[in-house]
């Protein structure tokens, strides 16, 4: 598959490709590591420098980085099996792998020279927040931008910040996406949560930083600075999909424990362990419906979007159904892990237990806007023949 163009079938075993299998090899190689720090991650709020260079070191920061800076440039698709495998593993971890990977990206649309420089540290990070809207305001040469953005996840192991930012120069408000360095910015240790408590996502903010216009682009109309289609969507269209195979990972990952639970665990007051229980079977075999499905869902939405950019600007209903599909992704994934959890009784409220991470994470994942339900109304309206209602797509 053709990285940056369009899937040719969703239903193909991307997790079979060539492409990817290095890093599906690379990351069940880092079990051990994830399983030593997972208690440390839990208790400091972030990952710790050994996981992040871990990560660096398997190339899982780099996966949308454009090939002409010597990055692999994945399809979307080739993404979402490696973001999923990932928190398979843990979801904090596929987390800060999906928005870390996701923002390599920007190497296609910043200019190559910069692009170049950013990325020749092999353990390049870009933390990111469009949560909230700095300001830009013109200086020769560039901008002079403040702000305090939430949701910075992977904060304390970013080399390179990017917070959004309004140029209202002329009574118009032109959103910029702008890169700032490590020092220039100050981070507020806001991440005091339950779940996905790994990710260390805290504020950050800016005061008066000056930052150059080539270390900006435009967030809803960016001019690419490399070919791949990719690259011809706006950074507001592609971020969904940097985190949508999230929670599938954890739900992934809570079928697998507790599939290997259900071979040895009874419940009280019954001598039969799980699996041989047919209310548990129907269970299973639901998570696993609902797994598929979603799963499913997801690159179909992808591959039509995708095919749309191909011949020129993806329509509204295509980029509908991309974000109704994350959604639906989400909550399926809620759907599995609580279902699992309650079939598997008590023991899934202990911390020794991973579907007790696994609630927590799914919890947390689910409540990022890309995941809202207000994506169901947009599909429905246009299912219905009216305007979408929003200007977000």
């Amino acid at each position: 598959m053709a990285a940056g163009s369009a899937a040719s079938d969703p239903n193909m075993r991307i997790d079979h490709s060539p492409v990817v299998a290095p890093y599906l090899k690379a990351i069940a190689g880092l079990a051990p590591l994830a399983a030593e720090l997972r208690e440390q991650c839990d208790r400091d709020r972030r990952l710790p420098p050994p996981m992040y260079a871990a990560l660096a070191s398997a190339g899982l920061f780099r996966l949308w980085l454009p090939k002409a800076l010597g990055g692999p440039e994945l399809s979307p698709l080739e993404f979402m099996a490696v973001v999923e495998q990932v928190a398979t593993l843990d979801g904090s971890l596929g987390w800060i792998v999906g928005n870390g990977a996701g923002m390599s990206r920007i190497g296609g649309y910043v200019p190559e020279p910069t692009g170049r420089r950013w990325f020749s540290n092999p353990g390049a990070f870009i933390a990111s927040a469009t949560g909230a809207i700095g300001e830009a305001l013109p200086s020769d040469g560039g901008y002079r931008v403040s702000g305090r953005w939430p949701f910075g996840s992977g904060a304390h192991g970013a080399t390179l910040f990017m917070g959004l930012a309004a140029d209202k120069t002329n009574g118009e408000s032109r959103l910029l996406c702008c890169y700032m360095d490590r020092d220039a910015v100050e981070l507020d240790d806001t991440w005091q949560v339950s779940g996905l408590r790994g990710t260390g996502s805290c504020h950050f903010q800016a005061q008066d930083v000056f930052v150059p216009a080539a270390h900006t682009h435009s967030f809803l109309e960016p001019s690419p600075s490399q070919p791949g289609l990719m690259f011809r969507l706006p950074p507001a269209t592609l971020f969904p999909w940097t985190i949508a195979a999230v929670p599938l990972g954890i739900a992934r990952g809570a079928i697998e424990t507790f599939v290997t639970l259900a071979e040895t665990r009874s419940r009280s007051g019954s001598s039969a362990v799980l699996r041989d229980r047919e209310t548990v079977q129907a269970s299973v075999g639901r998570a696993e419906a609902l797994y598929r499905s979603a799963r499913a869902f997801l690159a179909d939405a992808i591959t039509d979007l995708m095919e749309d950019a191909e011949r020129g600007e993806p329509s509204t209903s295509a980029r509908a159904a991309y974000r109704t599909a994350c959604t639906n992704a989400a909550e399926s994934a809620s759907r599995i892990v609580h279902l699992l959890a309650a079939d598997a009784g008590a023991i899934s409220i202990f911390e020794s237990c991973p579907l007790e991470r696994a609630l927590r994470d799914i919890q947390a994942a689910s409540q990022h806007v890309a995941m809202s339900p207000n994506n169901y109304v947009v599909s429905g309206r246009i299912r219905l023949g009216l305007d979408a209602g929003t200007a977000r797509l």
